[in-house]
């Protein structure tokens, strides 16, 4: 049974599979819902219950943090990327993690987001207004490069003090680092992701200094000063990392589910109109993109300790792969998960994880996804798809590559 799981998991990088991964989701998580798998090297699981119950237990199971690779992957040392990944919080455990994670939350505040959404609503109506022009004789433009990442990075950038001349740059590093959550990554690609990080880490080290000779009102700014006299200063390379995680995160994701959620409503023209039709349902029509069609869709943690998952024993040290777009799509806890639906009231999935690792970045994303959905909906309630679509080909991230529209 473990062959033939593995060759459904190879097959989600195949044109079908990159196209809707669902269907083998759905058959993994009735045939082997947890299976031993020598392709991801670990445990896979698909069901919600024990993906939920592997992120909620953060002491039984933990991320790869880089003790876990010098014992089980060495010479990761010797890439950049692996590097990088490894420095940032969503890869460090306690600790480490609840130190660096209080100390940016101490910035990182829910007044602080608030406060991004007059910020949101400026950057909607600018990409909006540029998809308007390119669209006015009827033509299609591509959403993906007039308004998503153009939003995405705008919105991200304004939090971090990033210089708009800066984003297409960064827009291609961080599409490279993306490569490397990918368990199945080729090879042939390891230099060209390497090199990515490499320029990554030197891009916001630059800018950490420009910040420190020059502050301004931005989170990179606010992150280099101490609040109170008795506060713990966040050293250099805290604040580097948390800037790393927070825009290569906080744009990449939001991105790419917003992609695949746009398609999903207008393959869906009844779940549009009611969009259009009512644009409170904005909020509703985000969260259910997240479950249905999310970009993230696997993570991994491994055991600290020996552990049973409904009856299969995990071995100390053992990697487990959460499969969250399966998760998302569990028929015991989403009734007829299949059903695209914006009106749909039944929790939250997993798109942002669960417990210790709760994505730092879920209030900003919600409030990206929540206006441009609502203000897509008014300004173009005739919008289609207007030529071919194309994903991107990495089945741990999954987005749109082009998303040609027209109204």
């Amino acid at each position: 049974m473990s062959a033939a799981a593995d060759e459904a998991l190879l097959s989600l990088s195949a044109p079908a599979g990159l196209a809707d991964p669902y269907p083998i989701y759905a058959k993994l998580r009735e045939e082997t819902p947890i299976f031993r798998s020598e392709v991801f090297g670990g445990w896979v699981l698909s069901r919600f219950a024990d993906c939920q119950a592997v992120l909620a237990d953060g002491e039984t199971f933990l991320v790869l943090d880089a003790q876990w690779r010098d014992r089980h992957q060495p010479g990761w040392r010797d890439n950049p990327a692996m590097a990088l990944l490894a420095a940032l919080l969503p890869w460090k455990n306690p600790p480490d993690h609840t130190r660096e994670r209080r100390l940016l939350m101490r910035d990182f505040t829910v007044r602080r987001v608030q406060e991004l959404e007059p910020a949101v609503r400026r950057a909607v109506d600018r990409v909006l207004d540029r998809f308007a022009d390119a669209t006015a004789d009827g033509s299609a433009a591509d959403l993906v490069d007039t308004v998503l990442y153009p939003l995405g990075m705008a919105v991200i950038g304004d939090l971090v003090g990033v210089p708009e001349a800066d984003h297409d740059r960064l827009r291609g590093v961080t599409n490279l680092i993306g490569k490397q959550v990918d368990p199945a990554m080729p090879a042939e690609l390891r230099a060209e992701v390497d090199a990515a990080a490499v320029e990554f880490h030197a891009y916001f080290a630059e800018l950490i200094a420009l910040r420190r000779a020059e502050p301004r009102d931005d989170l990179t700014s606010a992150l280099l000063t101490r609040p109170t006299a008795d506060a713990e200063l966040m050293s250099t390379e805290d604040v580097l990392n948390s800037l790393v995680v927070l825009f290569g995160g906080g744009y990449e994701t939001t991105a790419g589910a917003l992609g695949n959620g746009i398609h999903a409503l207008l393959t869906h023209p009844d779940q549009f109109a009611l969009l259009a039709g009512d644009p409170g349902l904005a909020a509703g029509a985000a969260e259910e993109i997240l479950r249905w069609d999310g970009a993230a869709q696997m993570s991994q943690r491994a055991a600290a300790r020996p552990a049973a998952l409904d009856g299969v024993e995990v071995a100390t040290g053992e990697m487990v792969v959460v499969l969250t777009g399966a998760a998302n799509r569990d028929p015991a806890r989403f009734p007829d998960p299949d059903r695209f639906d914006i009106t749909r009231d039944a929790g939250r999935g997993l798109f942002f994880g669960h417990g210790l690792h709760l994505c730092l970045g879920a209030a900003v994303a919600r409030l990206e996804m929540t206006v441009l959905l609502e203000q897509l909906g008014k300004r173009f309630p005739e919008l289609r798809i207007g030529g071919p679509v194309e994903r991107r080909r990495n089945p741990a991230l999954r987005g749109m590559a082009a998303l040609p529209l027209t109204r």
